[in-house]
Formats: C-alpha cells, structure tokens, sequence
C-alpha cells in the first residue's frame, strides 16, 4: 500500500487528460484502458491479463496482440490499443476496467537562474555541498529527446549507474549505446501513439529521428536545466555569458523521448514512458532571440509602420507589422516602430516583415514584459506602450527623426525581484477547487542552456528562414521551470532519501518566498502588472536553501489519496482496483479541504468550518512552535492548539484551523498565511478563501 499514490497519480492523468505541462490538442481510435493496480508481480503476467480482455473483445489472442500498442504493466495496470468505439464501450463495462480514455496528441507548452536561487556551485552548509549536487539521484526527463554530444552532458567524474538501476540504451537513427555515458544512463523513445494519430513518421529530411536524438532543442533544454553539467564560457551569441550548469549537475540523467518536432505528443507514449521510469528505477520524473552580432553604433532613420502601409494594406496591420504590410521601398534602409495587437503580438513576426523589406530594424511596442524575444539578421529593441507612445510623438515632430542603437549588454549582479510571467498557468483550479493549484513558482523566462545544433530557434515556420545552429540558446515558458524544480528535487532527494513526494512539496511550498531581499513583494505579470497572490505562485518563489531544513513537513499517505479519490466522485469498485483496498468511502462533505496538504483553500465559505493538519518535524527533537496568522480579509481565524511541543517521542502532531466569515461578499477569494515558528524555522503555508452567502453556482 506504500505506493498507493502513484497509481492515484496515474488515474487522475487519465481522468484530466492534462499532463506535464502539455495542452490537449487532436484525439483518435486508439484507446487507453486504465486498471489500477497490478493484481500481478510479474510483468509478463499483467500483459497476458491485458491479451486475455482484449480477446474476449476481438475475438482471438493473435489479434488482441495486433490490437495493441503498450501493456502498462510495472507502475499499474493498463493498456493502449487501438479499438472502434463499441469496442471501447465493452472493455469499459469489464470487471476491473477502471476508465477507457481516447488517445490524445498534445502540444509541449540559464547561466545565472541558479546563482539567482542561491545554489552555487560550492556552498559551505548550503544546498549543494550537503547533497554533492544531486549525487545518487536519477532524474528522468520526458521531452524531446536529448543531443548526447552537447558538453552539459559530459561524464567527467560521474559513478557509473547505480546498481539498481534497470533501463536502457535504445538504439535508433543517429543514436546507438556509445552515446549514453556515465551521465546519460538511459535513454528510450515513444512513437507508437504519434504514428496511430498520423501514419508512419517520414524522417528522411532529416527534421526528425526515430531515436531518442532530439531534433528541436527542447529536450537538451530542459535536460541540462535540471542535471546539466558545468560548461565555462558559453552564451547565446555573446548575451549571458558565464557558467552553464544544472540544478543538480552529479545527477544522473534518463531520457523517454515522447514528443517530436513534427509535431506532439501522444498520451498513450506518455504513459508508456512514464511505466518504464517506474520500472527503470527513476528518483525524478520531469514532464514538462536576439541580435547583438557587430557592433551597430550607427544612426538610423526611424518611421512607423502605419506611414509606410503598403499599397494594398490597411493602416492597423501595417502598425503591427503583419507579414507583407509595408512599402519595401519606403521602409529600407529604415527603422521601423511596431506596436504589438491583439492579430499580431509577435516580435519575431515583426522583425521578418521588416527583413523582407531590407529594413535597418525594429523597436517593438508591447506590453511590459521581461521574455526576450529571439530575433536575428536586423536590431530588435522591445519597449512597453507608454514608451512607443513618446517614441511616435518624436517621430511625428520631427522632419527627420534618427535612433540610435548599440549593443545589448547582460546586466550582472543586479537583484530582480521575481515576477510571474504572463504566460505561466494560474489558479485556481477548475477540477479540484480545494486544492490549491499552482504549488510553486521557479524560474522559467530567458534560461540559457544546452541546444540541438539540428534546430535553429529563429526557424519561423512562416518565412521559413534558416539560421546557423547553435549550441546554447535562451528560452522561455513552465518547460523551463519544471527542470529547475525537478533539478532541486533530486538535491534534496540526495540528502533526505526517505521523503516522500509529499514530504518534498511540503518543504518547497513551505518555505518558499513571497518577498525579494529588499522586501519587495512579487508581482504578476499582465494588463496592468499587479501584486501576486496564491493563484499565482501557489506557496510562493521556490527557495532550495531553505527547502532542506524546513523545520516542519506535511506529509501525506495513502489514506490521503484515498480520500482524494472519494471526493471525486469514483466509486468503492474503482477505488478499491486502484488501491487494492476493501475499505470504502465516508459521507464527510470537508473530506479534500482535510487532505494534508501545504496549503488551505476553501472554495465556498459560508459562516464557520474547522480544516484539520498534521505535521511532522523534521528539525531539532526538542521544538516548540508557535502558531501565527495572516486571516484572510473578511475571515476569522484561530489555530488549536497555538503552540506545537515535540520531543524524542512526538514528531507529529495535529492542529485544527477555524474559519469564521465576517463578510456577506459573494464569490470573492482573499489570501492570507499561517505561520509555524520556532525562533529559526518560518514554515508558512497560504490560506485561500472565498466567502459566499449561497451556494455557487457561476461567478456573475
């Protein structure tokens, strides 16, 4: 039953149809039967169950065996085949058939990141120097694949594979056993699904390997961001020069290539690699410009793209700089100011445009924001609007109006308090409104790391322009967060070995910030910018420093999970075939606000409820911690008992936290914090609240 979660896991992907970082975009005839748990401990067992439904479906064991695409037959118990839908209707009446699903293809959504996390490279007592960076954990990295001859996957002074250790080096196209290494230990690739959804891959224009080589830069990416080896002296063409490494660089590394640049990733592949990360041994599972060139200190004239609308063009398209708008003749030579609108909002777009025309180069009005844009053959500057609206009054008032660029620099050693990026997912969540979504916030906008030479990041897929390979580049988006989390995942799963997966989110979320060091809160990026709140961050900016002596932890079991999937509505038959337990569900309607989670979030407060926590400590044996809180606006809030006392003999301890509503505001949430301090540990946890008169039904 110790591993009752990650079959609870498992099942809610399936439920969701969401998974690592990844958007649902076209679905087929390929099924996924999803069974729980394995009634099996032999492989090969499960995956004979698996042929025995399929048959009495199909008609005989020859064609089951035809049918299907993987036996999900070591983290659970499932399969992906291909079925009409009456046929998928019958398995799903089966005895023992938890969920039938379609297949879907679904679309993937740093030199100084870490120095910005304070994990250096040595740090006396800090993160790095207690785990020697990551040293005996295996972080796997489903993705694009990985390019193995990139110097962030070097195996100078790397143990060889951990004994436990049971994957592969699956061979394919450019990529045979010699490039796994003592750094790459394993390496496998998933086409099964993609090629159910769209025929046999076509790889001879060499856009993509049927191998676990990546082709689009992504999987290298994310790779090296989370185990990446030191790289001296690299940058992304001459910008953010420095050392590039990963957040655990003695970490080993195993790739499951599950998406292609051609296009997606397909679930049933997903799953198949994630069984096999079970099976392989895997500690971490991790699911997830612009133009300096010569200098150009020279004088250019500048125009607005509406002045030089082309002929057959309307004015607002020529403004954003839409493909084919502006005069060639008028605009070479020249500058021209773009303004970002809700057809165009892309830089990249706007600086080919204004390379078609032969212009000089582009400044780029939009909203404020800190993502970089990689541009390349023309000066690309990006403003905010309020600049661009002075910028055009200059060009307006003057005969003959100049700019000036020179070259960008890379400002070092300047503190930036964090911002939540514009485009990272935000709460709350629509599926599990008491569970507070997201849980962390990580660096993720302009990381420079490790690059496929096989993909250029300028390519557009609409001038289909080609530009010389590279071997770092910058990129931005939650693909570049999730490695940093999971690189500090497996630094603290070096040091405490025995946490679980919960133990670990509680120490990430609890200790995390909310200010920079100058006691500016974060922000959130948007139309306007505003303060960040829990919908934003979750438990607030990830702290890895702070995260390995969190003082206290709330850590869940598998009685959590149970609960879980009672408050979802499953069923004592689906329930207990994922957990194998005979025990059923209670009628408690506060069961999810009471899972042990780090965090509080109550949808729908109407006058009093009580939320029940427990919490271990894992911090000097005799502590005392005493309860504070920041009561949400238009709440009450007290904490019994307000002080915690352990010893040799209690390392945990209940406390129950009171909401009372003294606000008749309907559907409106407000944040606050509940603190346990001990004179040296902070352990916070948000509390979210929504106050309501009646029962919500839709916000109005």
């Amino acid at each position: 039953m110790a591993s009752t979660w990650v079959y609870g896991i498992i099942f809610l992907v399936l439920a969701m149809q969401q998974s690592f970082l990844f958007l649902a975009l076209a679905s087929s005839n390929v099924h996924i039967v999803y069974m729980g748990e394995r009634r099996h401990e032999e492989p090969e067992l499960v995956q004979d169950s698996h042929h025995e439904i399929l048959s009495n479906i199909i008609g005989s064991s020859e064609a089951a065996k035809e049918s299907i695409l993987y036996s999900y037959k070591h983290g659970f118990s499932g399969f992906a085949a291909a079925l009409t839908e009456s046929q998928a209707k019958q398995i799903a009446d089966f005895p023992g058939v938890i969920r039938v699903v379609r297949n879907r293809v679904l679309n993937l959504q740093t030199t100084r990141s870490w120095d910005f996390l304070q994990v250096k490279s040595q740090i006396a007592n800090g993160v790095t120097s207690m785990s020697q960076s990551g040293n005996g954990s295996i972080i796997g990295v489903m993705d694009t694949g990985i390019w193995p001859e990139s110097a962030s996957f070097n195996d100078e002074g790397m143990e060889h594979a951990p004994p436990r250790w049971k994957g592969i080096c699956q061979q394919g196209e450019k990529f045979n056993s010699s490039h796994c290494n003592r750094k790459i230990i394993g390496a496998r690739w998933y086409v099964k699904g993609y090629e159910a959804e769209f025929g046999k891959m076509n790889t001879s224009d060499g856009a993509e390997y049927l191998s676990p080589r990546d082709a689009s830069g992504h999987g290298t990416h994310t790779s090296s961001t989370a185990a990446g080896a030191p790289v001296q002296n690299v940058s992304f063409m001459g910008l953010a020069q420095g050392v590039a490494r990963g957040g655990a660089p003695s970490a080993w590394l195993a790739v499951y290539k599950v998406c292609w640049a051609t296009g997606g990733c397909s679930s049933a592949d997903i799953l198949a690699a994630f069984d096999d990360a079970i099976f392989d041994g895997v500690d971490v599972l991790s699911g997830q410009a612009f133009y300096t060139g010569e200098d150009v200190n020279e004088f250019h004239p500048i125009v607005n793209g509406q002045d030089i609308a082309a002929d057959d063009s309307d004015e607002s398209s020529a403004k954003s700089c839409v493909s084919g708008t502006l005069n060639a003749t008028l605009a070479r030579g020249k500058v021209v100011l773009c303004f970002a609108s809700r057809s165009q909002s892309s830089a990249i777009v706007a600086t080919s445009t204004v390379l078609d025309v032969r212009g000089a180069g582009v400044i780029f009005a939009q909203f404020p924001t800190k993502d970089v844009t990689l541009t390349w053959g023309i000066p690309c500057v990006q403003i905010d609007f309020a600049i661009g609206t002075s910028l055009l009054t200059y060009i307006d008032m003057n005969r003959n109006p100049i700019v000036k660029f020179s070259p960008t620099k890379t400002a070092v050693g300047q503190q930036i308090s964090p911002e939540v990026a514009f485009f990272s997912s935000r709460g709350p969540s629509s599926l599990s409104p008491s569970v507070l979504k997201p849980d962390i916030a990580a660096p993720g906008v302009n990381i420079l790391a490790s690059w496929s030479p096989a993909y250029s990041p300028f390519q557009s897929d609409m001038t289909q322009k080609h530009f010389p390979p590279l071997d770092f580049s910058i990129d931005s988006g939650t693909s570049m967060s999730c490695p940093h989390i999971s690189g500090i995942v497996a630094l603290l799963k070096a040091i405490h070995r025995t946490w679980s997966p919960a133990a670990i989110k509680s120490a990430l979320v609890s200790t995390a910030s909310l200010k920079d060091e100058y006691g500016q809160r974060t922000v959130a990026e948007g139309a306007p910018h505003k303060q960040a709140d829990p919908f934003d961050y979750g438990g607030g900016h990830v702290d890895p420093n702070k995260a390995i002596a969190p003082g206290l932890i709330y850590d869940m079991g598998s009685s959590d999970y149970f609960h879980f999937l009672c408050s979802m509505g499953y069923n004592h038959t689906a329930i207990s075939s994922i957990t194998r337990s005979s025990r059923r569900c209670n009628k408690s309607a506060n069961v999810l606000v009471n899972l042990n989670l780090p965090s509080i979030t109550i949808p729908e407060l109407k006058s009093n409820l009580t939320v029940s926590r427990k919490v271990t400590n894992v911090g000097p044996v005799n502590s005392i911690y005493t309860a504070f809180v920041e009561a949400p606006a238009g709440t009450e809030v007290i904490v019994k008992p307000s002080i915690l006392r352990f010893n040799s003999t209690i390392r945990k301890l209940k406390f129950k936290v009171i909401f009372g509503s003294t606000l008749r505001v309907q559907g409106r949430y407000s944040f606050g914090n509940l603190f346990w301090l001990d004179g040296f540990h902070v352990v916070r946890i948000p509390l979210t609240v929504r106050t309501v008169i009646d029962n919500f039904y839709a916000q109005t």
